[in-house]
């Protein structure tokens, strides 16, 4: 299980100490949620952003385009230092063509899927993507209450990929936290994503390491 921490969910004004809280913690990617008050009802980093942040830690930057027409910024996103690159399905129109720019550019390739969106709609590009990120919030904000019919979703997707003996992790994003871990993995999640739940916390080390051991079966 990779543990990638949200810092939209940190404190905004010290991204570097959240920086440092994912390496000190043993994250394994940093999340970072871009929105352009379109596509979801809020803004956040740019382009900047995230090319001050790669600038600042060796961890993998799993940016999160939850924008309209992301074909627009791909490659500006990617350039500024994203290892790991999340489309919509429902904001992009040319999906193959981007997983395949992603890819060329030597990042990881992912589709997100908010949370009345179907599997099914991922049926023919799936070969062509790295992994998928099944969105168990609808997007936009941090804090926003864990949807458990996810969970049946990625355990569907997870035979599916299983059964076309693809290599495609399973990514869960919103409101995975201590309680609901454990079986979010059990249901064939790869990649947790957490924010409230870390740097919402008393000790965000502390709550990151006991979300890996809940994850692993190793928390006392």
């Amino acid at each position: 299980m990779l543990l990638a921490p949200s810092i939209l969910a940190a404190d905004l004004a010290d991204l570097k100490a959240a920086l440092g809280v994912c390496e000190r913690a043993g994250a394994d990617l940093v999340h970072v949620d871009v929105m352009d008050g379109h596509f979801v009802p809020n803004l956040t980093f740019g382009i900047p952003v995230v090319r001050d942040l790669a600038r600042a830690t060796e961890l993998p930057l799993d940016v999160h385009l939850m924008v309209t027409r992301p074909e627009r910024l791909l490659e500006e996103y990617l350039e500024a230092g994203a290892s790991w690159v999340t489309v919509h399905w429902e904001a992009a129109t040319h999906l193959d063509r981007m997983a395949a720019a992603i890819r060329q550019f030597g990042a990881k390739a992912g589709v997100a899927l908010n949370p009345a969106t179907p599997i099914e709609v991922l049926t023919d590009i799936l070969p062509s993507l790295d992994y998928v990120v099944l969105m168990s919030v609808n997007p936009g904000f941090a804090g926003q209450p864990f949807l458990p019919y996810v969970v049946d979703k990625a355990r569907r997707l997870r035979e599916r990929i299983e059964d076309r003996s693809l290599h495609v992790s399973i990514s869960m994003d919103g409101g995975v936290d201590a309680t609901n871990i454990a079986q979010v993995v059990a249901a064939g999640v790869d990649i947790c994503v957490a924010g409230s739940a870390i740097f919402g916390a008393e000790s965000p080390e502390d709550a990151a390491r006991e979300l890996r051991a809940r994850a692993e079966g190793t928390a006392e």
